[in-house]
């Protein structure tokens, strides 16, 4: 496999990621209550469609097809905005979670945008690096702007009261909840003898002493 088809798979990755953005976006803009970040995250649907359209264009001077693998990355970042959308929680707080999920949205993006940039300057691919750099900032400038906007929301979260029975961890966890709670359990457990081995120099003086 040479660098260059490692870069047509990384950007198919993209393209599957933009595509399931723009699919999954309009069910969140919805559930947003905050005017600001609703009219944030609309401009960004229609930024991210324009990004659909340079990925094809990428491919169409690589003479290569878009479609052809399943971002599962992504998949996995839409399913945390979604168990943010499905929380009990209304107004600011609600907002907090989908803007915690959005954030890693970005990031996500950023990333994968950042490596297929490397790909192409190592391949001289010049304007493929022009064309992906133009997006690589927009999501950099998207993941500024929401973090931008989410100060007052957090603010508003953090003085709006719980109108929630204080006993609410007594009360029974719906199936998903336990699935979350169990595999969080099991990561904590496996990732404990690597933990183990973290142990800094100056930790083992204090404790030799």
């Amino acid at each position: 496999m040479s660098l260059k088809e490692v870069l047509i798979d990384e950007m198919r990755d993209l393209y599957s990621a933009e595509n399931q953005i723009i699919k999954a976006l309009p069910k969140t803009i919805k559930q947003v209550s905050d005017d600001k970040m609703k009219a944030l995250l609309t401009a960004h649907l229609e930024e991210t469609k324009g990004q659909v359209v340079r990925l094809r264009t990428i491919f169409e001077h690589l003479g290569k097809k878009p479609t052809g693998k399943h971002c599962s990355g992504m998949e996995g970042c839409i399913k945390e905005v979604t168990e943010a959308l499905e929380e009990d929680e209304e107004g600011a707080l609600k907002d907090a979670g989908i803007i915690g999920a959005s954030l890693r949205t970005e990031h996500y993006e950023i990333a994968g945008y950042s490596a297929a940039i490397a790909m192409a300057k190592t391949l001289k691919e010049d304007e493929v690096v022009k064309l992906l750099t133009e997006t690589l900032h927009e999501e950099q400038t998207a993941a500024k702007n929401i973090l931008s906007g989410a100060t007052s929301i957090l603010k508003e979260a953090d003085a709006q009261e719980d109108e929630e029975d204080e006993e609410e961890e007594d009360e029974e966890k719906d199936p998903q909840e336990k699935e979350s709670e169990e595999k969080s359990k099991e990561d904590e457990e496996e990732a404990a003898p690597e933990m183990e081995k973290a142990t800094t120099p100056k930790t083992e003086k204090k404790a030799s002493k």
